[in-house]
């Protein structure tokens, strides 16, 4: 008989650990992830922006150039055509200067002051059109020069858009998951919110009696002291404190997707018992199994959501020793969490 007592003993504390730490571990990895895609869509979010003013600064830059490209080939045009016309003048003064040397005799010598005046005009004329030719030469250097530059900007503007794309498509899909993630958690808000409401009511006689009821870490809460459900030493529980189990116990059943913890916690002053008791593990594991097999009465509710765990001395409400403080530390609290069976999916699929 006391071999099978140890054996479930040990069974208990084994899935106490495992059901404490599980959920709780799950919750915190929910609670990063949603940290994690925060901090994501922020950060793409502020490169975005980024982006969005560079490729704006860049397509400014872009027109400017191609205004500037669109003036230096108006003065290339223009350019173009005065040379043209330079160059016929150029043409009309050679072919009226070759006239002069090829019939020079049939011109008398009172013509030489002209001729000088025409190879001067010629010789001027040719130099403008050398400089012209210079200039149209530096211009299509400069235009050349710019186009390339054009030709670099718009490769880097689509470099530059392509990459802006991607970040938007990624914000979009993180935003998806945010909004996602962010949804299923209000509905978990709600759910605890609900729940702690519907417990409240159904133990509203017997709070200020050695009963509280609050919300951390996405979890309900229902904490009992040693008064309400036990005598000193003892884990059969009173009347008063079946009274309060079996109401728990229909807001339980009628919530299904909700797991169960019960927890049993002792003070730190140390247990010599005999018997079954020897020491606070054996005692809070014991007031923790009598709970379930109460709540359990209730046919209602499927034992397979409900796990029975005893912490002996080792989470103190309060760690002072007085004997106030081991009152509040003698107390049995029922962990009430609701299924995160979407939320944890999402972490899998992330």
């Amino acid at each position: 008989m006391c071999n099978k007592i140890k054996c479930l003993f040990i069974l208990i504390v084994i899935s106490t650990m495992f059901f404490s730490c599980v959920p709780t571990r799950q919750f915190q990895e929910l609670k990063n992830k949603n940290e994690t895609c925060v901090d994501e869509r922020d950060s793409l979010k502020s490169n975005n922006e980024s982006l969005t003013v560079k490729n704006t600064e860049q397509k400014s830059e872009i027109d400017e150039l191609k205004k500037e490209i669109a003036d230096l080939a108006t003065k290339k045009s223009d350019m173009e055509d005065s040379l043209s016309f330079y160059s016929r003048k150029y043409k009309v003064y050679k072919k009226l200067y070759d006239d002069i040397n090829t019939n020079q005799d049939k011109y008398s010598s009172s013509n030489d002051k002209e001729t000088k005046l025409l190879l001067a005009e010629i010789q001027e004329t040719k130099d403008d059109l050398q400089k012209r030719e210079d200039k149209l030469k530096e211009l299509e250097l400069v235009l050349n020069a710019k186009q390339k530059e054009l030709d670099a900007k718009n490769k880097s503007l689509m470099e530059l858009d392509a990459e802006l794309k991607q970040k938007q498509k990624e914000l979009e899909e993180q935003n998806k998951k945010f909004i996602e993630l962010q949804h299923i958690l209000n509905r978990k808000d709600s759910a605890v919110a609900e729940l702690k409401e519907k417990v409240t009511d159904a133990l509203l006689g017997f709070e200020n009696k050695g009963l509280s009821i609050n919300v951390r870490n996405g979890k309900v809460y229902v904490s009992m002291e040693e008064k309400l459900l036990f005598k000193s030493g003892k884990y059969n529980v009173d009347t008063k404190g079946v009274n309060a189990l079996k109401k728990l116990s229909t807001v339980l059943a009628q919530n299904k997707d909700i797991n169960i913890l019960v927890e049993g916690h002792t003070d730190d002053v140390p247990y010599h018992g005999t018997g079954n008791i020897k020491d606070n593990w054996d005692l809070s594991v014991m007031r923790a199994t009598a709970i379930v097999k109460i709540l359990l009465k209730n046919s209602k509710i499927e034992p397979k959501r409900i796990t029975a765990a005893g912490r002996g001395k080792y989470v103190p409400i309060d760690p002072a020793k007085t004997s106030e403080a081991r009152r509040k530390n003698r107390r049995t609290e029922i962990v009430l969490t609701p299924k995160l069976n979407e939320l944890f999916q999402i972490l899998e699929n992330n």
